[in-house]
């Protein structure tokens, strides 16, 4: 594949994979090192595909398969992780404050999902995928991403009421009346 066609095909799906890749890790760096890997394996592989216009399906279950892979090699290794302290990653290049406050507290909800229904969520709202390519993604039937959407909008539902009681009284609201009157 021709640099420029490589360079385009990075520019385009760098930040969906990215945000795809943080959805799954919840960790800045381990999102960019699983999208950069994801983009390496294209390097190597992706001249294979017959159709271009399957690249952006071929690169999301490339790197969900990777990130399956590095789960299971981390569940191997997980007496490493005794080893001592680590230091916290660094905030995300690409976090947007002017998003504010609802985005950032329905993507604390989405964290909240059980890994099953959260995939397809994050697949389907915020990458865009049909029902057909989240099934060939995660290798399930049509029937299990429709189910497991709906599952996973009812548990996202269940953790933003959740959030939400828990600033309810945070928030003065002086859409009362009497309230004005006592400031």
């Amino acid at each position: 594949m021709p640099s420029e066609m490589f360079t385009q095909l990075v520019d385009a799906h760098y930040t969906p994979l990215y945000r795809f890749a943080l959805s799954l890790t919840k960790s800045p760096s381990d999102a960019g090192d699983l999208t950069q890997q994801t983009f390496f394996i294209w390097a190597k592989q992706g001249h294979a595909l017959r159709e271009v216009d399957k690249a952006k399906s071929w690169l999301f279950t490339t790197l969900y398969r990777e990130f399956l892979r590095g789960r299971r090699r981390s569940g191997r290794m997980s007496a490493l992780e005794d080893l001592g302290p680590v230091e916290a990653d660094p905030p995300a290049p690409e976090v947007d404050v002017v998003t504010g406050m609802d985005a950032g507290l329905v993507v604390e909800a989405l964290q909240e999902v059980d890994e099953t229904y959260r995939v397809p969520l994050t697949l389907f709202y915020m990458q865009d995928l049909s029902y057909k390519e989240i099934a060939e993604l995660v290798a399930v039937p049509i029937g299990t991403v429709m189910s497991r959407l709906s599952r996973g909008k009812a548990q996202l539902r269940a953790a933003l009421a959740r959030k939400d009681a828990g600033t309810r009284g945070k928030v003065v609201s002086f859409s009362n009346p009497e309230a004005r009157k006592l400031s």
